[in-house]
């Protein structure tokens, strides 16, 4: 049973070892397959891993640039009026660009439920109907 033999040599040999042979070489190239899909899906999810702690890491300095901006505009406006006053005034813009962001996500949400595909419903009821009346149920 090498990969090697001559067709002479298969003909001589018994069906039963030709479709073993056979079945034994399939299995070794599906687990070959799956062995080499494993081996570039975890290459793809560590390159996929670093982009994501890269991207962690952009969002961490992001959020402390926007800190800073908000010390900004609040020191901005102390200078025209107390400094309580100047951040109470950022505290509330922020707080209504927020609550605008919060129910324009919410409604976007809502109208993206997942649409039911009726002609796909229909079809496969009908495949079952096929079905059934082609099956027999087994009395006479």
């Amino acid at each position: 049973m090498t990969a090697h033999e001559t067709p002479e040599e298969l003909r001589e040999r018994p069906f039963g070892d030709l479709v073993k042979q056979l079945a034994g070489q399939t299995s070794t190239l599906v687990h070959q397959e799956i062995d080499l899909a494993k081996a570039q899906m975890s290459q793809k999810a560590e390159i996929a891993g670093k982009g994501a702690g890269m991207l962690s890491g952009a969002a961490v300095v992001g959020l402390l640039a926007a800190g800073s901006l908000t010390a900004f505009v609040i020191l901005l406006l102390s200078e025209a009026m107390d400094a309580w006053v100047a951040a109470l005034i950022v505290a509330v813009v922020l707080g209504a660009v927020a609550a605008v962001l919060a129910l324009t996500g919410r409604n976007r949400i809502r109208t993206a439920t997942p649409p039911v595909p009726e002609q796909t419903v229909e079809t496969v009821k009908e495949d079952v109907e096929w079905a059934k009346t082609r099956t027999p149920s087994g009395r006479t």
